[in-house]
């Protein structure tokens, strides 16, 4: 909207563009199938498997035990399932917030790309979080307060890919302002305080905090993406390598003053 002083004033990056609308569909409407599936009686004969939708976090949800048994495909499909409305919500209002102009800079194609290397990559790092060997990370206060196998907890979300989005919007617009709370900071500060946090939160709750290291996992597999592969050292090495193999080339061919001559080849 424009205000008296000719100063016009936004909400958000604008209309969905189209590697979002197609996640924001696909997850919104995943969400749709669970909230059925919970008045549906679930499959198996599991007792805690109490409804469909208790099905359908078991077997796409993102299970460490059941990954290393080969259900691989968990790795992705937890991305579109979600624990609650607001988990939901705040979750898909990120991915518009900062998808949206990360798409516009980048295409559909490598933003699918990026998006999913995040959220695969924290999948891995709940996994192997899951399995250090402490004692207070490998289990949780569970069902009638058992000890239970962080292992065996499934879980659910985009979070992971979200933060690879929040870290990559610090690092390519990272003047831009983004309000904590009532506080307007810079883009880039805001990434470096949600690590902050995030990290602390993965390192300080035990079993509790395993959840929060697929955060991490989102944050550090960005990173790593974006430095070493669209960018940075590696960048750089393929660079160098390039232009060696362009000066072993040049030396293949011979190199003549204009006119024809035809006395040897030219290549």
């Amino acid at each position: 909207m424009r205000g008296a002083s000719g100063v016009t004033y936004t909400f958000g990056p604008g209309p969905p563009s189209a590697a979002v609308r197609l996640l924001l569909i696909a997850t919104i409407g995943a969400f749709g199938v669970q909230l059925i599936a919970g008045f549906l009686p679930g499959i198996g004969a599991d007792p805690l498997v109490r409804s469909a939708d208790d099905s359908i976090i078991q077997w796409l949800g993102m299970t460490p035990a059941l990954v290393l048994r080969g259900y691989v495909w968990q790795m992705v499909t937890y991305m579109f399932l979600h624990a609650g409305l607001m988990h939901l919500i705040f979750n898909m209002l990120a991915l518009w917030m900062f998808g949206v102009d990360l798409e516009h800079r980048w295409g559909r194609t490598a933003f699918f790309r990026y998006y999913f290397v995040c959220g695969i990559g924290a999948a891995l790092t709940c996994i192997a979080a899951a399995y250090l060997p402490f004692d207070g990370f490998r289990y949780v206060e569970g069902f009638g307060g058992f000890r239970t196998a962080v292992a065996s907890i499934p879980t659910v979300g985009a979070s992971g890919a979200i933060y690879g989005l929040l870290l990559a919007y610090g690092m390519l617009f990272p003047h831009r302002i983004i309000y904590l709370l009532v506080f307007p900071v810079p883009s880039r500060i805001y990434v470096i305080i949600v690590g902050v946090i995030v990290l602390a939160q993965s390192l300080g709750g035990g079993g509790a905090g395993v959840a929060h290291f697929a955060h991490l996992g989102g944050l550090i597999f960005g990173y790593l993406y974006l430095s070493l592969g669209r960018g940075g050292p590696w960048a750089e090495i393929k660079y160098r390598y390039v232009k060696w193999r362009m000066n072993r080339l040049r030396k293949r061919f011979d190199v003549h003053d204009g006119g024809r001559r035809w006395d040897s080849r030219v290549h």
